[in-house]
């Protein structure tokens, strides 16, 4: 019966009517129905060509790697569709990953025995040379329409890159009906920043490099507005900026309680050890053993950091009736005292709280603020958290204080050198990053993957906010009537 519904669907989706039946049952011998549920893949770029493959049902994206390794959305495959047809007369590697887009069907064929079955049946080759000859022409009509772009919408004014379903789906949501978007999947770089040429306004993100070399290109192509949909911007030349002319905006506030909440959620998983116990329930095993947390009332917080974030975990940790202290560079004397929260120094800060909490930007100045110094002042077995920026802690001497056990347990939403791993699927590979993985293997260590931003909410205040500064450029603001203004104060 599968033989006969793979011969049915060749017949119908790809081969002429005349191709003579002997051929496709011939096919329908050495093929393989593959079913794939959503997000699986079928094959990576790089990987050695097997087998031809027909598609039968559903849709395959397919993505290409650029020079810097970044992967970039590049077209859909839908029914009726084959590929690997140059493979097959080739020894060589596949040229592309395909993933699937929801439920699809997949019709794949052995290289070997697809040329046994060829050599038998030359009606075949006539066949496939057909439709090599279609594929010719579309790929024809795909550069013609990439050719045509640069008549593109007027309305099309923002290229947006590092961007995910949830990006789109979110500033999608808010498009005003004057303005167009480009969503680009591949980060923001030195190899991938021609990818914005004829676009006046670019989005970028936290892990984007926005280096004076890839400013002084997009300067060059006519980028006069750089747009973070992000509060940090360190990964941002300024001075480069400043020098081309482009003007740099930001999201300065979008949900401080999806990151309060968030850091909340670290600290409860690590002091309950709750992601301990979901693995051992799940494996059968209900000890308690190793399961031993403490009551947060009664303890001391300490926040480096009292912006609206802090302020955000300051009322959260307060509910819990901890004791709250807190560092920051202008104190806020009617908050503290509304609040309940006390200020203190850095080191009196580390040296007394059970729980510390990082919401300061990175600078210059707080660069590796957390380093083996300040962990040794640390209450011993203290937790760490921090939901802020990586850089802000020296990742080598985090690992020392852990091994050593002078840190209790550290929650990190950020890392360092985040951006080779953060908002990508790399569980196919190995992680390179000795440190990252190293970390990752302690019991008393939660690594999230700078999630804590990531509610509906959230989203919608950064697409609100980026949508109402590129409106505000587009209608003639500069300077400091730019309201998000970095640098604007």
């Amino acid at each position: 019966m599968q033989g006969r519904s793979i011969v049915e669907a060749l017949r119908a989706e790809l081969f002429p009517a005349d191709l003579p039946s002997e051929a496709l049952s011939a096919l329908g011998q050495i093929a393989a129905l593959r079913e794939l549920g959503d997000g699986d893949c079928l094959f990576r770029e790089g990987d050695r060509a097997e087998f031809l493959f027909v598609i039968e049902a559903g849709s395959l994206l397919v993505k290409k790697r650029t020079e810097d390794e970044q992967e970039m959305e590049m077209r859909d495959m839908g029914p009726g569709e084959i590929g690997g047809l140059t493979s097959m007369y080739v020894d060589k590697t596949r040229s592309a990953t395909l993933i699937a887009r929801g439920p699809a069907k997949v019709i794949t064929f052995p290289r070997a025995a697809f040329h046994s079955v060829l050599a038998e049946h030359p009606a075949l080759s006539r066949a496939l040379l057909a439709i090599l000859g279609q594929k010719v022409r579309s790929k024809t009509a795909q550069v013609a329409t990439l050719l045509a772009r640069t008549g593109r919408d007027p309305r099309e004014i923002v290229a947006f890159f590092d961007t995910r379903p949830y990006d789109r789906a979110a500033f999608e949501a808010r498009m005003p009906a004057d303005l167009r978007a480009r969503y680009f999947e591949v980060r923001l770089g030195p190899a991938t920043a021609a990818l914005a040429r004829g676009f006046p306004i670019v989005c970028a993100f936290v892990n984007d490099e926005l280096s004076a070399k890839v400013i002084e290109e997009l300067a060059s192509f006519g980028t006069r507005l750089l747009a973070m949909r992000c509060a940090g911007y360190n990964n941002v030349d300024l001075e480069a900026a400043k020098r081309s002319g482009i003007e740099v905006v930001r999201v300065p506030a979008y949900s401080p309680h999806a990151v309060a909440e968030h850091a909340a959620a670290l600290i409860l998983t690590l002091n309950r050890k709750v992601h301990r116990a979901y693995n051992r329930v799940r494996d059968g095993n209900f000890s308690l053993n190793g399961l031993v947390g403490f009551d947060l009332f009664g303890r001391t917080a300490g926040l480096v950091g009292l912006g609206k974030i802090g302020r955000c975990l300051a009322t959260i940790l307060r509910g819990f009736g901890m004791r709250v202290l807190a560092h920051d560079l202008k104190p806020d004397p009617a908050f503290a005292e509304s609040s309940g929260v006390v200020f203190a120094g850095l080191d009196e800060l580390f040296a007394t709280s059970d729980v510390v909490s990082l919401h300061a930007p990175l600078t210059r100045e707080t660069h590796h603020l957390v380093d083996a110094a300040r962990l040794a002042r640390m209450r011993p077995g203290a937790m760490l958290i921090n939901t802020s920026r990586g850089g802000l802690v020296d990742t080598a001497a985090l690992v020392e204080a852990l091994k050593s056990g002078q840190l209790g347990a550290a929650g990190l939403d950020v890392y360092e050198e985040e951006s080779d791993y953060f908002f990508q699927d790399r569980s196919d590979r190995a992680i390179a990053d000795d440190v990252l993985a190293r970390l990752m293997t302690f019991p008393n260590v939660v690594v999230t993957s700078h999630q804590a931003f990531l509610t509906a909410d959230a989203l919608d205040n950064i697409a609100e906010t980026t949508l109402a500064n590129v409106r505000s450029f587009r209608d003639g603001a500069r300077g400091a009537a730019l309201v998000n203004r970095v640098g604007s104060g």
